[in-house]
């Protein structure tokens, strides 16, 4: 296991090769991106200088990052639009990006993706008390970030909700 005291220091143009290749392999937000260069042992004016020459050769866009970052979680995890936004807010992504970001997702497959992960987790709880039954599906729809009203109308429309 490698010591964290031996932290490798780059010398910017260095890093700034290694943090083209590392947003090319995968959209990144400023944050992500500026963590790492401080992991490479760069200063704070090396590192905005270096996420500014990476936002004008365009390798690194925040835009296009929550973007990417929403299509991801809802088409491949199928989480609900408020764990997408607190994710987004922890990346530091800007509220307008955020808000611009959720309103892409395609508000069918959203409703779809709810309605299966109900229907999937009602298969398996063994809870015979509906109203446990129906605490215990709502619980873990919220827990996906999903919106309680939006819930209780998936709950009701497929005979869930006890």
């Amino acid at each position: 296991m490698k010591s964290q005291a031996q932290k490798p220091y780059l010398d910017k143009k260095t890093a700034l090769v290694k943090a083209e290749s590392w947003c090319a392999y995968q959209e990144r937000s400023q944050q992500e991106v500026r963590d790492k260069l401080y992991e490479y042992g760069l200063h704070q004016k090396e590192v905005e200088e270096l996420v500014t020459e990476l936002i004008l050769t365009n390798f690194l866009n925040e835009e296009r990052f929550a973007m990417a970052y929403v299509s991801g979680k809802v088409k491949i995890k199928k989480w609900g639009k408020i764990k997408i936004r607190q994710g987004l807010k922890l990346k530091k992504v800007p509220d307008k990006l955020i808000q611009k970001a959720l309103k892409s997702i395609d508000e069918e497959l959203y409703y779809n993706n709810l309605t299966a992960l109900a229907l999937q987790k009602a298969k398996i709880l063994t809870e015979k008390d509906p109203l446990k039954r129906k605490y215990k599906l709502a619980t873990f729809l919220m827990g996906k970030g999903f919106e309680q009203d939006l819930i209780f109308d998936v709950l009701k429309a497929n005979n869930l909700s006890g």
